[in-house]
């Protein structure tokens, strides 16, 4: 697909990025939160993992601490001081009322004016399958936002109902419509994804460069959004 990408709307504060991962956030998007943050806007981050099952060669009750620590590093470089966990074992997430129950109580805690979230589609921007951890988390998330703005669905006499979401976006999406300009934001959005270090070396093979790939991604969405480097993103009609 070679259609024009759209600047994502900036009129906006705050905003709440929901996925299953520490790196899914990194991946590609964390140039936009850079730069989101640089101009002043507060992004929380809410992961539903920590990651535990991600490192074949590291035992899960050592993997989740130091991805953890990774993770809110990571955050730390791109402006991102509120990072939170939700204790989902990695690999298992289920989507259900449970899952939708707890998105919601994090919108309505949160009052995000954005939600992004995480490919929730069945395959991947390769063409590949994606996996259930995505996709249930994204369903789950899109459903959630619905049911925090009803009183009625899940009612918590602590929260009152949120329905300020402006704009739901999500990241690595096969389907993207809008993007980011990244110019300023690229070179925080690498060194958070560097910061993942026991992540990258631990898979198979390592990787051992994350500013190659990324800068070629940023240049491949720029060229459908003014030759500026961009993060590609889909946004979801509410």
């Amino acid at each position: 697909m070679t259609t024009d990408l759209t600047p994502m709307p900036d009129d906006w504060e705050r905003a709440l990025a929901v996925v299953a991962h520490p790196d899914d956030i990194e991946f590609g998007t964390s140039s936009a939160v850079a730069a989101w943050t640089a101009a002043g806007k507060t992004v929380r981050y809410l992961l539903l993992t920590r990651g535990e099952a991600g490192i074949d060669g590291t035992p899960p009750e050592r993997c989740g601490p130091l991805r953890e620590a990774e993770q809110r590093e990571s955050a730390r470089i791109v402006g991102v001081r509120d990072v939170e966990f939700l204790d989902h074992r990695d690999g298992t997430i289920e989507y259900g009322l449970p899952l939708r129950r707890e998105l919601a109580g994090a919108i309505r805690r949160h009052r995000p004016e954005v939600v992004l979230g995480f490919n929730h589609r069945e395959t991947t921007a390769t063409g590949k399958w994606n996996t259930p951890d995505h996709r249930h988390t994204g369903r789950a998330l899109l459903d959630a936002l619905g049911d925090a703005g009803n009183r009625w669905i899940f009612p918590d006499p602590d929260l009152e109902p949120w329905n300020g979401v402006k704009y739901v976006v999500m990241a690595n999406s096969p389907e993207p419509s809008h993007a980011v300009d990244v110019t300023d934001g690229l070179e925080a959005g690498i060194a958070s994804l560097e910061a993942h270090r026991s992540y990258l070396l631990g898979l198979t093979p390592p990787v051992t460069d994350v500013r190659t790939p990324m800068t070629a991604y940023a240049k491949m969405v720029g060229e459908r959004f003014g030759g500026r480097p961009a993060v590609a993103l889909e946004m979801i009609a509410r």
